[in-house]
């Protein structure tokens, strides 16, 4: 048992590590809130294969994937706006994903669970993150730039579409990577609480992507420490959304003293 929960508290680590970062890139593209949608997309996924009887991350892998692609498509075919095109695609995978998923898998499906976590799917896991921080270092400058000038960013030969594309997959990834024990509601949280946290603290963009990361990891140790010795809950989720959320709290109190 002491075993498992170490597994998974490295794999929560480097989740939480690719999310810091990713929840950064997300902020300056003014996505945050449309990124927490993005998680939901798994909730048809997740449903269907507890219906099925299958790994639940296959099923929200296939649907949250599927998601983006047709966020993306729908994004450059009308001209929407991205936070446009997720909630057209959110109110249609929430409401598939609700009526799917058998009752009692459902709270498990939206707020996580304490899984066991086997060796390939914990090597499966942190491979997946390590792809995320990796690509977002490849692709920093040509995000960085297609986010604030899109203009000089494709005089550059920066494709800016394929650059949206590429971050959203990512995005998915990274949310992927958290969807067992933080679920499909909470999974984008270690995106969103970071990132708007390290920004009361900076405008330096390396140091924004260090103390973003660090808010992220030391929300997860705390919010296991946080579970294991006081809330007892079913899954690390919620604990791990509270430390993170009174941090960006005392980030705002900061500012005003």
């Amino acid at each position: 048992m002491l075993e498992t929960h170490v597994f998974l508290l490295i794999l929560a680590l480097f989740f939480a590590l690719a999310a810091g970062l990713v929840g950064c890139f997300a902020l300056m593209k003014r996505m945050l809130l449309a990124s927490d949608v993005i998680s939901h997309l798994a909730l048809p996924g997740l449903g269907l294969a507890f219906l099925l009887k299958i790994n639940p991350l296959v099923g929200g892998a296939a649907t949250l994937f599927l998601g983006t692609v047709l966020v993306w498509q729908l994004g450059k075919k009308t001209g929407l706006a991205t936070d446009a095109t997720i909630g057209v695609v959110f109110a249609s995978a929430l409401a598939i994903g609700a009526a799917v998923t058998p009752r009692e898998d459902l709270i498990d499906a939206l707020f996580g669970e304490l899984p066991q976590v086997s060796l390939r799917g914990f090597a499966a896991g942190v491979a997946a993150s390590l792809v995320v921080i990796l690509c977002l270092m490849l692709l920093k400058n040509r995000l960085v730039l297609s986010v604030f000038s899109p203009d000089l960013a494709a005089t550059t030969g920066v494709n800016v579409n394929r650059a949206d594309l590429y971050f959203l997959l990512l995005f998915s990834l990274t949310v992927l990577v958290g969807l067992r024990f933080m679920g499909t509601l909470l999974a984008s949280a270690l995106l969103i609480l970071p990132a708007a946290t390290a920004r009361q603290f900076t405008d330096k963009l390396s140091h924004f992507l260090v103390v973003s990361s660090g808010v992220s990891l030391l929300s997860v140790v705390a919010g296991f420490a946080l579970n294991a010795l006081l809330l007892k809950l079913s899954t690390v989720g919620p604990a791990i959304v509270i430390f993170a959320a009174l941090m960006f709290v005392a980030s705002l109190l900061r500012q005003k003293i």
